[in-house]
């Protein structure tokens, strides 16, 4: 790898993978980790990648990830998150932690190394050490109903992102919480015909995270929230 380094975990074939796709366009050197690496081939081969298996909520695994990494990198990006639906007095608290653990403490390991690597990396000309995103959603603003799982997770990943903003922006770590604040358009989920645009482009989203990574650090975002521009307010 002889290129800027970054770090995507939980990558898929949707957000992440536009987010993948966007990097790599950049002339970034890329680090995919997901618990199935297998599915991961094609976009592998299409953009370059390094793909690793890796279990997001294992915090040996996490850290041997990022202190085996070599080049210190410079955009971290963590997406996975875990829904329990159901009514509160039915959920299965098993099922409520491990969803947890996916959404809110894997964010934490991850973030926590990638900030540990950048600390100790030297800032570049702009005074900059790198970039750690967090993929969000309005279950981090507002709690629905029957989602309280993911509403929790959701807004312990945020205030984990502000957080760790206040503490690591005066470093030279540029930290943003990114509410997806919509459903998303794949090939699974195809645009209604009677209300197009309704749904968010991911490579639309994608673009807005190249625009945080590119920010000048005179002016950093904390948080962004992306929403399909016909919704009603």
């Amino acid at each position: 790898m002889s290129e800027p380094l970054a770090v995507i975990v939980g990558v898929g074939d949707g957000v992440s993978a536009s987010i993948a796709r966007c990097l790599a366009a950049e002339g970034y050197d890329l680090m995919l980790a997901a618990r199935n690496v297998e599915k991961l081939a094609p976009l592998v081969a299409e953009t370059d990648a390094v793909a690793v298996a890796l279990n997001a909520v294992d915090a040996e695994a996490v850290a041997t990830l990022f202190d085996g990494v070599g080049p210190v990198p410079r955009v971290v990006v963590y997406n996975p998150s875990a829904r329990v639906m159901g009514p509160v007095a039915d959920l299965d608290p098993l099922a409520v932690k491990k969803a947890m653990d996916i959404t809110a403490y894997g964010a934490f390991l991850t973030g926590q190394a990638a900030a540990k690597r950048m600390l100790a990396a030297d800032p570049d000309e702009n005074g900059v050490r790198g970039t750690i995103l967090f993929t969000g959603a309005s279950a981090g603003v507002k709690g629905f109903p029957k989602s309280a799982p993911f509403a929790m997770g959701k807004f312990a990943q945020r205030g984990l992102a502000q957080s760790m903003a206040r503490e690591l922006h005066p470093k030279g770590i540029h930290v943003a919480w990114v509410n997806i604040d919509g459903g998303i358009h794949s090939e699974r989920r195809p645009m209604p015909k009677d209300a197009p645009d309704s749904l968010l482009d991911p490579d639309a989203i994608a673009r807005a995270y190249l625009d945080l990574i590119r920010q000048d650090r005179s002016a950093w975002s904390d948080e962004l929230t992306l929403r399909p521009w016909v919704e009603r307010f």
